[in-house]
């Protein structure tokens, strides 16, 4: 399972809030919604996220075996 929880420490240590995210970074509030439920992302989203936290994916996403 790719889990999402990095992405949450990763926003606090820049000062990025969910409406920073939305705002600026294209990401919409459902897809906030699937981010905090762990459920399947699209690449582009995730390029998204990258450019808007100016990280790489492993800083925000991980995989952990089920």
């Amino acid at each position: 399972m790719i889990k999402f929880d990095k992405l949450w420490l990763v926003m606090e240590q820049k000062g990025v809030t969910t409406y920073a995210l939305r705002e600026k970074g294209g990401i919409d509030s459902k897809t906030i919604r699937r981010l905090r439920n762990n459920e399947n992302m699209e690449t582009k989203t995730l390029d998204k996220l990258c450019k808007a936290l100016d990280c790489k994916l492993e800083d925000i996403a991980e995989y952990i075996a089920d």
